[in-house]
């Protein structure tokens, strides 16, 4: 009997995954650098993310806030900084929106994407004593009166969504940009606004309080949270967009550096209740690694610049 215990508590410990130790980093502190302002979409993605990372890589790790520029502050940040891994940069499309709609001193291309985390959704929402109880209400709306929706900062993915959303309608809706989410929300609730574009995770606390009322996403597909709420496209409108969330190095990281951020993104997405975390926030993981995550940009920057092309914002 002994020697029968004695077998199968080595079959459970030989069964049970190992408690893996957190990988060795040449830096003692890491700084991670946002365009956000505090309580904004990225700030809250790596404030939420370095919770567990430390877990995964040997560091500590400190957010940064650099506002101003719609991101061309943080750009001028991390291109002026050592490629040593000691400082990355939360990408979101807004690094390429600036880019391409502004001439910052340093552009998305003075950066090298080194690996994305997640991609997540914008949604189209309004006050919950609004007039507009589908997508469809607000169209017909900016069809007879303009209307106004409100989005981000000009260079934001918010706002590029309203753009191709006005597009698709067929409407000349005046769209409000916006340099936090605060505002808007304010001008959507006290109905200067008839809409607004941001996302789920920064509005949860309203659709919570029943402040606001989501109506429609993005997404090629419906938010497993909120499974009533259409898609822009199922609304009749030929709009699909996914802000992507990850990071960016200095130009010239070196391989071996990057290749501890693709072990240790994969581990911190598998973490259980980091998994719980994001899942909660309607996040995606999308892990992309840096082999492959400067084609995925350079893509989107393809993509964005033949719609502002197209759209005539940019010649």
């Amino acid at each position: 009997m002994k020697k029968t215990l004695l077998a199968l508590g080595a079959f459970i410990a030989a069964a049970m995954p190992a408690s893996a130790e957190p990988l060795d980093y040449p830096h003692d502190v890491v700084t991670l650098v946002t365009h956000s302002s505090p309580g904004g979409g990225s700030d809250v993605f790596l404030r939420e993310l370095v919770r567990y990372l430390g877990k995964q890589i040997k560091t500590n790790f400190v957010v940064e806030n650099v506002q101003g520029g719609s991101g061309a502050k943080a750009m001028a940040r991390l291109a002026q900084s050592p490629a040593d891994g000691s400082i990355f940069y939360a990408t979101t499309p807004t690094y390429i929106y600036t880019s391409l709609l502004s001439a910052p001193e340093y552009k998305y291309d003075a950066l090298q994407p080194v690996v994305n985390f997640f991609t997540d959704t914008e949604v189209v929402y309004t006050a919950e004593n609004s007039p507009y109880k589908t997508l469809a209400d607000v169209v017909a709306h900016a069809k007879e009166d303009r209307g106004r929706w409100g989005a981000a900062n000009p260079a934001s993915l918010e706002r590029q969504a309203a753009e191709q959303l006005k597009a698709a309608a067929g409407v000349e809706a005046a769209i409000v940009t916006h340099e936090g989410g605060g505002d808007m929300m304010i001008n959507v609730l006290n109905g200067t606004l008839d809409i607004g574009i941001g996302e789920v995770q920064e509005l949860r606390s309203q659709i919570e309080a029943k402040q606001i009322r989501l109506l429609a996403t993005f997404n090629p597909d419906r938010l497993r949270d909120f499974p009533d709420v259409p898609t822009v496209k199922e609304s009749g409108y030929d709009v699909v967009l996914q802000k992507f969330r990850g990071l960016a190095a200095p130009k010239g990281l070196p391989d071996d550096v990057a290749a501890i951020w693709d072990k240790a993104a994969q581990a911190v997405l598998a973490d259980p209740d980091y998994k719980k975390a994001y899942e909660a926030e309607s996040l995606v993981a999308n892990f992309i690694d840096h082999t492959k995550y400067p084609a995925f940009v350079d893509q989107f920057v393809a993509q964005t610049t033949d719609f502002l092309k197209k759209s005539g914002v940019i010649q």
